[in-house]
């Protein structure tokens, strides 16, 4: 092959590495073209499955960044280029080489880390990235549900604290009325008076004058009085 050729062969690999989120190797020898292409087909979804040769595959991942996979390259070598979850992707190609036992893993790198064929096989013996997830939402809605009853005992807690402190304070007093006032021998207030005090001392002055007493020892001094006048 050119060199021109395999330069453009390792950067679109090394375009490709970089562009997955996992890579699960496996060694294909036996594998027929048909069962090849059958597993392709179930992976399309999630992963490129493809063959790749093992020097300018070695050469595009250490480029990528990837270093010492070459511990994984012996034998022929397919990759499946993953896109999402590598689990989902493992169990598929462990229950494909239960199938085709021409099928071999040969083992992963993800999350920056290289694992060897029997840490890849382990994937599929995990819960796919959506199982976990709805167990994790379920944990998140359990703790959110206590939380939420926690919440409100601590909101009835303080209401009865508050009802508590409130029967605690002295009653106010309410106003004594007048009658009461009375009989307990205690004045009432009097009213303000309003307008002029004149009209109030003459209706005084004129009841003291209507005495009878007072009227006659009136009435015997303006009889003397017209007495020594008309003497």
């Amino acid at each position: 092959m050119p060199n021109a050729q395999k330069t453009e062969r390792v950067t679109a690999l090394k375009e490709r590495i970089e562009g997955s989120d996992a890579l699960l190797l496996a060694e294909y020898r036996g594998l027929s073209v048909h069962d090849a292409t059958e597993l392709r087909r179930s992976l399309a979804e999630q992963a490129q499955f493809s063959v790749v040769k093992n020097t300018l595959f070695q050469r595009a991942a250490g480029a990528a960044g990837i270093e010492d996979i070459g511990s994984l390259m012996s034998g022929p070598t397919a990759v499946a280029f993953v896109r999402g979850d590598i689990v989902s992707v493992a169990k598929k190609v462990v229950d494909a080489a239960k199938k085709y036992p021409a099928l071999v893993i040969k083992g992963a790198y993800m999350d920056g880390q290289l694992l060897d064929a029997a840490a890849a096989q382990a994937l599929a013996t995990l819960e796919s990235r959506d199982a976990m997830l709805s167990k994790i939402a379920g944990l998140l809605k359990g703790e959110m549900s206590r939380a939420a009853n926690m919440f409100q005992a601590l909101q009835s807690q303080f209401v009865g604290l508050l009802e508590a402190y409130r029967d605690k304070l002295p009653p106010e007093e309410a106003p004594v009325p007048a009658e009461a006032q009375a009989e307990a021998g205690v004045a009432p207030e009097a009213p303000e008076e309003s307008g002029s005090p004149e009209p109030v001392a003459e209706a005084a002055f004129q009841a003291w004058v209507s005495g009878p007493e007072r009227r006659n020892a009136i009435r015997k001094r303006l009889s003397l009085r017209a007495f020594i006048g008309s003497n």
